[in-house]
């Protein structure tokens, strides 16, 4: 990712509005994104202080477009016991490398738990999904997660990556 692209999607750093997703190569900096999706990163960030992300899977893994996590279950059908988000489409911001989306089913009200990160841009998401954040450092460790099979939707085979931890900077003492 260059440093432009970054730069003009994500907003200065604050410790509150910024996540620490750690996986197995390395850490991941996500830049929150309150002014676009203010109820998607308030649910992020309960589910990630209440640890709900520590462990779970990358179950869909598509190289070249995105990696999807946030389901305990690892199926894609698995979400929080919190209620689901309305959505907050946009057109002030696009999907690019590094964006964070949320994932949904068909209904544009189905938001919970479940998140990607893109690999690539994807336009044809723009006013579609939500964007609750980007990825301003460490994008070389979300390159490395294991990718899933091609002919399944991206499945991945046991076992996925995982996240081995996310944090809420604000709550991190290092």
């Amino acid at each position: 990712m260059t440093a432009t692209a970054a730069d003009a999607q994500a907003p200065a750093r604050d410790p509150e509005n910024t996540l620490y997703m750690d996986l197995k190569s390395g850490r991941v900096v996500i830049a929150l994104r309150p002014d676009l999706a203010p109820k998607h990163v308030e649910q992020i960030k309960t589910l990630t202080r209440q640890g709900f992300y520590d462990n779970t899977p990358f179950h869909r893994v598509i190289e070249g477009f995105m990696a999807q996590g946030g389901d305990p279950t690892g199926t894609g059908t698995g979400g929080s016991n919190l209620p689901n988000i309305p959505a907050e489409f946009t057109n002030r911001a696009r999907f690019l490398r590094g964006t964070v989306g949320m994932a949904r089913s068909q209904s544009p009200n189905s938001a919970n738990s479940q998140f990607f990160i893109m690999f690539a841009p994807g336009s044809f998401l723009d006013g579609q999904y939500t964007i609750w954040g980007q990825v301003v450092q460490g994008m070389e460790h979300v390159d490395a997660i294991k990718k899933g099979d091609q002919q399944r939707n991206g499945q991945v085979a046991n076992p996925p990556d995982r996240i081995v931890r996310m944090r809420v900077a604000a709550d991190v003492r290092e």
